[in-house]
């Protein structure tokens, strides 16, 4: 408890908190139900009972009741995504995104993705938004517009040169508006293939479909952008083969010139003009897993999910919804450059309500799901989590000597159970210590990953699953 003293520092509250935690009736239990959260920044508190019955003779086969554990409450996992509110929570969306993204690149026969998926055409596309206005950058040349030489690591990289004359409105107005012009650059898309393999759209839907998946990002200077593979398959899918004229080149010029003919009108409205938002000149289109090509699938999946848990954090704005705009008086070390931004979003709101600007102005305005993907790119989040699920329940199960519900005993049992709200978070001490164990947890896993590089990759797969468990 030295170290701890150490660590915590002057901050006699959380200490004293911490000895009340440490020293209380029921500790070790309350340290195992955080473990099995993975040390969840905020956890749910829930009361309750569950009872496990025959389902044929009716006999209990076990019984729980939250009145046996500290404080009469389960804890469970938040399953918040955002790692600036919960990261342990964060990590495992994290490593579910991961294998999600590259089941859709390499395959995975247990959620149904053949293996052969990995030689359909595939692209990783980068599409950015307009400019607004010159920002502070590291150009090639060394100096920014400004004559200065910034650090990698400056805190004005990414806001504007001049405010009185950068383009507000017009950003948050963009970061709105950006999911409406991503589903416009689907259709375009489509289009561009049908056009160059001279069939009719009709036409190019018999014989190839398009798949994506795709993860936004927020620059430094608080305009989205998105990142996306894209892939070809035949008409059923992954499963089928893509038609023959079908490659990673004329994927990538339709993205191109599909990306250069989108745009989104908006209307007038008060003294804010009329505009049309389309996507920046700077499109990135790169060819995935392919012969000589130094983008892996390994590390595009990575770097999906490394944005999969963040938001606009890189902008330094807030990660809640902001209740009033005087409560942005209140928080220091937010950047003017934010702070103007989100003001243009309750200014604007009024002339545009159908668009919720001030309700995601702790977004800059962006409205859309981080991660997204079609239908049949790869498998779904809800899977990856049965999977975890039933890892679970298998473990539990056998702890409690209860048969296993099987293909040859399926419905053996049946479980009754009725849970309430009982709250939710920790106290300063709880957090504390549900932080180190989440640290703990970390480096134990990633040791263990680090060991299983050598191993293929379903067993790498498998092993994920499991520790993840």
């Amino acid at each position: 408890m030295a170290g701890a003293a150490a660590t915590l520092g002057t901050d006699p509250v959380t200490l004293a908190d911490l000895l009340r935690v440490a020293s209380a009736p029921g500790f070790e239990r309350w340290r195992e139900q955080v473990r099995r959260t993975g040390g969840c920044s905020d956890p749910i508190h829930l009361s309750g009972t569950a009872v496990t019955r025959d389902a044929r003779t009716g006999d209990v086969l076990h019984s729980y009741s939250t009145a046996e554990e500290p404080g009469g409450r389960l804890r469970v996992a938040c399953g918040n995504r955002r790692a600036s509110r919960c990261p342990s929570c964060a990590w495992t969306y994290a490593g579910d995104a991961y294998h999600l993204i590259r089941a859709g690149l390499t395959g995975d026969s247990r959620m149904g993705i053949p293996d052969g998926v990995r030689i359909h055409p595939g692209v990783f596309a980068t599409l950015t938004a307009p400019s607004f206005g010159p920002v502070h950058n590291r150009p090639e040349t060394g100096r920014c517009r400004c004559g200065a030489a910034h650090a990698e690591d400056a805190p004005e990289l990414g806001t504007a040169l001049d405010p009185t004359t950068y383009d507000y409105a017009g950003a948050v107005l963009w970061n709105n508006h950006a999911g409406d012009l991503w589903r416009r650059f689907t259709i375009y898309l489509r289009r561009e293939i049908a056009a160059r393999v001279g069939i009719t759209q009709s036409a190019l839907r018999e014989v190839c479909r398009i798949s994506f998946g795709k993860v936004a990002e927020f620059q430094k200077r608080g305009a989205i952008h998105f990142h996306a593979i894209v892939r070809l398959d035949g008409p059923a899918g992954p499963d089928d083969t893509p038609p023959e004229w079908a490659d990673a080149a004329l994927l990538g010029d339709a993205i191109r010139d599909a990306a250069a003919r989108v745009s989104v009108p908006v209307q007038a409205a008060g003294d804010v003009p009329a505009r049309v938002l389309r996507w920046g000149s700077q499109v990135d289109v790169r060819a995935i897993g392919t012969d000589g090509q130094e983008l892996t699938e390994q590390a595009v999946a990575a770097y999906v999910a490394k944005y999969a848990t963040k938001a606009a954090e890189s902008t330094g704005t807030v990660d809640r919804r902001v209740g009033e705009l005087s409560e942005l008086d209140k928080r220091p070390g937010l950047p003017d450059h934010t702070r103007r931004l989100i003001h243009a979003c309750h200014d604007l709101d009024e002339y545009y309500p159908d668009r919720k600007l001030w309700a995601w102005a702790h977004m800059l305005g962006f409205r859309g799901h981080f991660l997204t993907k079609s239908r049949r790119y790869s498998s779904t989040f809800a899977e990856r989590r049965q999977v975890r699920a039933d890892f679970r329940a298998r473990q539990e199960r056998k702890e409690r000597g209860l048969p296993e519900d099987s293909a040859d005993t399926e419905g053996s049992t049946l479980v009754v159970a009725h849970w309430t709200y009982a709250g939710h978070g920790h106290t300063p001490g709880e957090s504390w210590l549900a932080a180190s164990i989440a640290r703990d947890l970390r480096l134990n896993r990633e040791t263990a990953r680090e060991a299983l590089t050598e191993l293929d990759d379903e067993g790498d797969d498998w092993a994920w699953a499991a520790e993840a468990a």
